[in-house]
């Protein structure tokens, strides 16, 4: 069993993980830089204690700090690989490959041929008498793959792993690592800033804040229906919260009203969720309109697809800046520029209203 179950709290880090995954499940760690992600694999792996925590690799304790178990990271059938392949230079691809079942017990020859089919997997077969130095990054990050699966882990740790690759290595990466973690039914954790990878690797996802998880489930219900700002964010998803004042209204801290769908206690908190492409863009408030209208300083205007996004400036209370994507005629007609007022109006039928995350999470 690969199972997996963290509890986890690292004061000097400032995290307080709790979290699980099933054997064979795919798990993508999703937040902004600095929260806790890296430090979840650390702990995994072994590379770091908790001041207070349980870590549970199918039927074995790996760390309890209450019992004082703390298995070392060469024994807890874990592999890692990042955003660098960290290949022994000196060493051909299939002796990277082969080191792992070495270290395993397995004799010379069955290492090799160990190392061969784990090439033959990822699609390197012919790089096997190569060194690291004549291999580009994407041929670097498949030879690291084969490496870390010839471990024969029980938990594949993924941190970042196509972050260094450029813009035609990193889908090939992407879809290697779908076709072997599902073919061979392998546990795994990525943690990612790329909603792709999410999308295309992970049957879950968590996003982390400021050390804990915010949030969790199934991958597309957390990026289609996200309750983080993160989330929502990578989602590119608008999300404004509030409580809701009556059926169907949601009500900001700082007094704005939106209408919407969905099923949401009268009273407690909430958040409105609605697409870019939902948003239409005026000079001035639309009349006699049944949508919602959101005053927006123009912060800034980029190229998104075959149109142009508008991002808005911070919301009152912080949060991300709203976005609406128009074409680039609209644009045109429209004047716009950076530092300019306008209103986001969109329809109540195309926001859906979501409970927001309870306190404390």
């Amino acid at each position: 069993m690969s199972s997996l179950r963290v509890r986890a709290r690292l004061a000097q880090r400032g995290v307080d993980l709790d979290m699980a995954l099933a054997d064979g499940e795919v798990l993508a760690v999703l937040g902004p830089n600095g929260v806790g992600k890296s430090t979840l694999l650390m702990l995994i792996a072994g590379l770091l204690c908790p001041d207070d925590g349980r870590i549970d690799l199918g039927d074995t304790v790996v760390t309890d700090t209450a019992a004082g178990t703390f298995v070392p990271p060469h024994a807890r059938g874990v592999a890692m690989l990042s955003q660098q392949a960290m290949l022994f230079p000196h060493m051909t691809a299939l002796a990277n490959v082969a080191y792992a079942p070495r270290c395993r017990g397995q004799s010379r020859p069955q290492a090799r041929a160990t190392a061969r089919r784990w090439l033959d997997a990822v699609g390197a077969t012919d790089l096997a008498d190569r060194r690291p130095a004549q291999l580009s990054g994407g041929q670097a990050q498949r030879v690291a793959v084969a490496r870390a699966l010839a471990a024969e882990p029980q938990v594949l740790l993924l941190d970042e792993p196509m972050a260094a690759l450029d813009v035609t290595a990193a889908p090939a990466l992407r879809r290697l690592l779908r076709e072997v973690l599902r073919e061979a039914g392998r546990t795994a954790i990525i943690v990612t800033h790329d909603l792709l990878d999410a999308l295309a690797i992970a049957d879950q996802a968590v996003v982390i804040d400021d050390g804990r998880v915010v949030e969790s489930g199934p991958v597309r219900d957390v990026l289609a229906a996200p309750r983080s700002e993160f989330a929502a964010r990578i989602a590119g998803i608008n999300l404004i919260p509030g409580l809701v004042s009556e059926p169907g209204a949601l009500r900001t801290d700082w007094g704005e009203s939106i209408s919407g769908v969905g099923d949401v206690t009268v009273g407690s908190g909430a958040v409105a969720l609605f697409r870019p492409a939902a948003v239409a863009v005026h000079l001035s408030p639309p009349q006699g309109s049944p949508r919602n209208v959101l005053p927006v300083t123009i912060a800034e205007l980029d190229i998104h697809g075959g149109g142009v996004r508008i991002r808005g400036a911070e919301q009152p209370d912080g949060g991300v800046g709203l976005a609406a994507d128009i074409t680039a005629a609209s644009a045109a007609d429209l004047d716009l520029e950076p530092g300019q007022t306008v209103y986001f109006a969109v329809k109540a039928q195309e926001v859906q209203l979501h409970p927001a995350l309870p306190a404390g999470t």
